[in-house]
């Protein structure tokens, strides 16, 4: 019988079968952060339970982490008492803990990639609805609540039903200045926040083919962001060279079973998907969105549609533009901005700042722009450093923060004020994401470095 990628990975790791319900799933990886899953432990420590297998979690501090000096204490009390949880509940059971200050210290899915943590065939859950990042490789990862989270600490198995599937194919060349991030955005302002909801996605295509793995990382973490449970790419030569020799990927022997395995992972010529979508990569441009939700997006140089065109009704967009204090048929371009940030678990990895490197070269930061320029990890933050790229940003004016979430959704003290616009390179923009009555346009590094320097929305093609 011909298997999609998605069957032959999930179907692997079926335990049980539950007749008209779910599937009992075997977890390869867990991961957890100081957010989701302090209630998970009481569970555990309530029931008298214990971590089944502590050395396939992986603990990581990222949410509530300050990005600036994270030598000195963290001032807010709840942030200081979820950041010392984890590390307590983490010894306790003996799980693996990079907390602040540890040198693999990012945010979970900047470095679950990079230490090897994440491999081609895996199953891997975290309480983080962005796990769906870890598809990228060829795994299914998606995210769970914090229920789930005590019933895989417990039993390395959680009860899912088995979404269906579709595969989003883009083929043809990407046009000048267009990136993975504005990819996913225009596939999400094509199907909507809701128009996956109930798949698993497989993206596949010339496109995606040609996409480094850090690009094919941020479209599988954008694939939440229209409803899907997660997406994937099919583990090729990329994959491979990507996990060689990384802390966690196997070695020797062990390495070269695990490649049999790993090239069968492609789905079947004559497979049959629920739901096939394809779009042509000539009529993507540099995104931006200009609403309240991901799929509130338009090419850069387009206006804001009419209400009559868009999903929801006119009560819902008028309040929506309401919030952003936009009008239908405004042009984008030209909107005057406040901040800038570049980060967060989409766009936090050293591509990222290259790109944003590759506009604000030889330029200046606006005036009227505060920027948090924010790694994913200590190693992007080094390979910004070796690579040149902060000598670039310094002598254009812009500070490098140190790693963490920051303000994507503002946990920390990384808050856009009320009312302040915010061009930023996360993966969602509703109502306060960024702080309370913020306003969030979600774009590229190459558009965010653009509005950076001339602070306005700025076409990055006319500065590349």
């Amino acid at each position: 019988m011909s298997k999609s990628l998605f069957d032959k990975v999930w179907d692997s790791h079926v335990v049980r079968n539950i007749e008209d319900g779910p599937d009992v799933l075997y977890i390869d990886r867990h991961l957890i952060h100081e957010v989701t899953s302090p209630v998970a432990f009481v569970g555990l420590e309530s029931r008298g339970l214990n971590v089944l297998y502590p050395k396939r979690t992986f603990a990581v501090a990222d949410h509530n982490t300050p990005t600036i000096n994270q030598h000195l204490p963290v001032k807010d009390p709840l942030s200081a008492n979820q950041l010392k949880t984890l590390e307590n509940n983490a010894n306790k059971y003996g799980i693996s803990h990079w907390g602040l200050g540890h040198q693999n210290n990012g945010i979970v899915h900047v470095v679950g990639p990079e230490n090897g943590i994440t491999l081609p065939g895996a199953t891997i859950v975290c309480g983080d609805s962005h796990t769906s990042t870890h598809g990228a490789f060829g795994a299914i990862a998606f995210g769970i609540g914090t229920s789930e989270v005590e019933m895989v600490l417990t039993s390395q198995c959680i009860m899912q039903p088995k979404p269906k599937k579709m595969r989003i194919s883009v083929n043809g060349t990407l046009n000048k200045g267009v990136t993975p991030k504005d990819v996913g955005l225009y596939i999400i302002a094509q199907l909507t926040t809701s128009g996956a909801t109930g798949y698993f996605v497989e993206y596949a295509g010339d496109v995606f083919e040609n996409m480094t793995m850090e690009g094919r990382m941020t479209v599988c973490n954008l694939s939440i962001e229209m409803g899907a449970r997660g997406g994937m790419v099919a583990p090729d030569e990329k994959t491979f060279d990507y996990i060689k020799g990384r802390a966690k990927t196997p070695k020797g022997a062990d390495w070269d079973k695990a490649m049999a395995y790993w090239k069968t992972l492609k789905t079947d010529d004559d497979a049959v998907f629920d739901k096939e979508l394809s779009f042509d990569a000539g009529n993507i441009e540099p995104m931006i969105t200009y609403g309240t939700n991901p799929g509130m997006g338009i090419g850069i140089s387009n206006t804001i549609p009419s209400a009559d065109v868009v999903e929801g009704g006119k009560a819902t967009y008028d309040k929506s533009l309401a919030y952003m204090g936009y009008a239908e048929n405004d042009q984008m371009i030209g909107k005057k901005i406040d901040y800038v940030f570049i980060g967060s678990c989409t766009n936090g990895r050293i591509e990222d700042f290259r790109a944003f490197a590759s506009i604000v070269k030889g330029r200046q930061k606006a005036d009227n722009v505060t920027a948090w320029l924010v790694p994913g990890s200590h190693v992007v933050e080094a390979k910004i450093k070796e690579e040149g790229l902060l000598d670039i940003f310094e002598e254009a004016g812009f500070v490098l923060r140190e790693p963490g979430c920051s303000a994507c959704l503002a946990m920390n003290d990384d808050k856009v004020p009320a009312g302040k616009y915010a061009v930023s390179t996360s993966n969602r923009n509703f109502e306060g994401r960024q702080g309370p009555g913020s306003r969030t346009l979600l774009a590229s590094p190459l558009v965010a470095a653009a509005a950076a320097v001339t602070g306005e929305v700025t076409d990055p093609r006319d500065l590349l």
